[in-house]
C-alpha cells in the first residue's frame, strides 16, 4: 500500500483519547485524532485518525491516514489511505486513495485531480 509518512513534527495537533471536542477545526499544520471530533476538520497537512479515534463531520485536507472511524464526507487533495481496522460511512472526493483488506467502507469514492479542493486555499 502506497503511504505518504510525511508529518510535519513542529506543527502536530493532537486530540488525545478520552476528549470529545464538538465543533469546527482550522490547522495550518498536521493533526492527529485519537479521541473524538464531532464536527468538521479543516488541514493544509495530514491528518491521522488513529485505532481509537472518530470523526462524525467532514474531513477536507491534503493527505489523510485512516484507522478508526469516519462518518461524513472525506476530501483529501493528495492521498488517503485507510488501514484494516478503519471504519468509514459517507463519501471520499481525493486524487489517489489506498484501501488494506479488512477496512469497511459503505458510500460513494470520487476520483480526481480536478474536482478535489485545495486546502490551503481556506
Amino acid at each position: 500500500m502506497a503511504k505518504n509518512n510525511e508529518y510535519d513534527v513542529d506543527n502536530i495537533n493532537t486530540i488525545g483519547s478520552g476528549t470529545t471536542v464538538t465543533g469546527d477545526v482550522i490547522s495550518d499544520g498536521d493533526f492527529r485524532i485519537v479521541g473524538r471530533l464531532v464536527g468538521t476538520i479543516h488541514s493544509k497537512g495530514k491528518v491521522v485518525i488513529g485505532k481509537s479515534g472518530s470523526v462524525e463531520g467532514d474531513i477536507v485536507c491534503k493527505n489523510a491516514d485512516i484507522s478508526g472511524v469516519v462518518k461524513g464526507t472525506i476530501k483529501v487533495e493528495e492521498l488517503v489511505s485507510f488501514t484494516a481496522t478503519s471504519k468509514m460511512e459517507g463519501n471520499i472526493l481525493t486524487a489517489r486513495i489506498a484501501i488494506e483488506a479488512g477496512a469497511i467502507f459503505t458510500g460513494q469514492c470520487q476520483m480526481s485531480n480536478a474536482n478535489v479542493p485545495n486546502p490551503a486555499k481556506k
